[in-house]
């Protein structure tokens, strides 16, 4: 993409509501505008990182054997009826009538309805195990939504529910996402903690939230920071081996990490002082297992082996799409803006041109942006006629990974500089050592990787 084509709103100044670093620099960067209180639109940059993350828990769910849908936004008051969450949920449900004065509401969650769509069309335990799941808005009308997009009253969420024969089948779906789950927010550049938690509306006796530690988090925690030194990397896992997925959950479960609606502060004071830690946490997904709690109320049965009916075990486990990129944010950033992971960047790379209208600047700028994008990645080439501080400026605050700055001096010795955001490093290399490397840092991040080709001596000029 072009600057000059591309519609990103920066702001100089940050908005006097913003009140976190994640709520400023998503406003200063462009990425969106609040329509009303917790409802903002997503304008391109922040919707492309919004799609990147929902691409990984998109992949991570059919690595785990999950099945996509999608359910609508509007519910009938009566599925909710029937569970008896209807008046018990609280004001937080937005709730609708429409012209023929039917009760509706707009969906926080969806446990009644995908036990409904279960109950109508599966009927033997023969069809199990099963999990459905699907990315959709939701809205809770929180009473004081705050901090941008991580407590908006509209969100986007993934939200997954297993229907199994028996409790440890259950348990397995449970420790199967479990897993999925640390797989997706490693993927994102994040260390999520499992920690045990309350289960809230949701009911239930077994759930744990995620959580990455951040000081503008909303929950207090306390942990182990021993479990900061778990990561789950490259193992591969086989998500039918009930062994396997429990062996995991106990690794990274068995470590202290509870939230303070769950802190056992006696089990706590067992730790060794020195790893006693109490910090901040934002919420970024949480699996539950709650039985039969659903299936019972709402007949979501199955013929068992023997013929005879029996409730289905059921488990729900959510991630926050939307709320995942303020908490990406709150975790990667420095006092210039954001600094994406490469998982979830909106570009790959940065090209700027310090010299626009310069005839072998301009060119070398092209020949890496077309390199880079037929090799598959998405460059930012800012051709915009600027000086070159205001364009050093803009890749800052938007935090893409990496740059590559192009300019006449540089080019009459054969080079350009590619530089990290994150650490600052810079290093000078030809135009194509320079996107070759680029190619190569984002070839585990790219879906189709397999599939590039090498791009050594591609139709670079030689300037000098």
């Amino acid at each position: 993409m072009r600057l000059t084509r591309y519609f990103l709103p920066v702001l100089k100044e940050t908005p006097s509501e913003a009140q976190i670093v994640s709520h400023r620099l998503m406003l200063r960067a462009g990425m969106i505008k609040q329509q009303a209180a917790g409802i903002y639109s997503w304008l391109p940059m922040g919707f492309k990182v919004l799609k990147r993350i929902e691409a990984i828990v998109h992949e991570e769910q059919a690595r785990a054997g999950h099945i996509p849908m999608l359910m609508p936004t509007l519910q009938p008051a009566d599925l909710w009826r029937e569970s008896d969450r209807y008046d018990a949920y609280g004001p937080e449900m937005l709730r609708i009538r429409d012209r023929h004065e039917r009760d509706m509401l707009y969906g926080p969650t969806n446990e009644e309805m995908i036990t409904d769509i279960f109950r109508s069309h599966v009927a033997s335990y023969k069809d199990l195990p099963l999990t459905l799941y699907h990315i959709q808005w939701k809205f809770r009308d929180e009473i004081r939504p705050r901090f941008g997009v991580m407590r908006g009253r509209e969100f986007y969420m993934k939200d997954g529910y297993n229907f199994d024969l028996t409790r440890e089948d259950a348990l397995h779906a449970y420790n199967r996402h479990l897993v999925s789950y640390l797989r997706t927010y490693e993927r994102m550049g994040l260390q999520a903690i499992p920690m045990r938690a309350d289960s809230g509306p949701i009911g239930g006796d077994d759930t744990h939230e995620f959580l990455v530690l951040a000081e503008t988090g909303e929950s207090e925690v306390f942990y182990d920071s021993a479990v900061t030194d778990i990561r789950l990397g490259d193992r591969e896992i086989d998500y039918d081996d009930h062994a396997q997925c429990r062996a995991v959950m106990e690794e990274f479960t068995a470590l202290y990490a509870r939230t303070d609606e769950t802190h056992d502060a006696e089990a706590f004071a067992q730790i060794p002082a020195e790893r006693q830690r109490s910090a901040r946490g934002i919420e970024v997904g949480q699996i539950f297992y709650f039985g039969t709690k659903y299936s019972e109320p709402m007949g979501a049965t199955v013929q068992g082996p023997d013929g005879k009916p029996v409730p289905v075990h059921m488990g729900s486990h959510g991630i926050g799409v939307s709320r995942l990129v303020g908490a990406i944010i709150e975790a990667s950033h420095d006092e210039r803006g954001i600094v994406w992971p490469e998982g979830v960047t909106p570009f790959h790379v940065g090209i700027v041109n310090l010299k626009q209208g310069d005839a072998g600047t301009d060119r070398a700028c092209e020949e890496l942006y077309g390199a880079l994008t037929k090799a598959g990645l998405e460059p930012l080439y800012d051709d915009r006629d600027e000086r070159a501080g205001g364009k050093f400026a803009t890749m800052d605050l938007i935090g893409l990974p990496w740059r590559i700055t192009v300019g006449p001096r540089g080019l009459k010795s054969g080079v350009v500089e590619l530089t990290s955001r994150r650490t600052g490093e810079s290093e000078e290399l030809s135009p194509e050592a320079a996107a070759e490397k680029v190619i190569e840092i984002y070839a585990p991040h790219h879906r189709q990787a397999e599939h590039w080709e090498p791009m050594a001596k591609r139709s670079f000029h030689t300037w000098l």
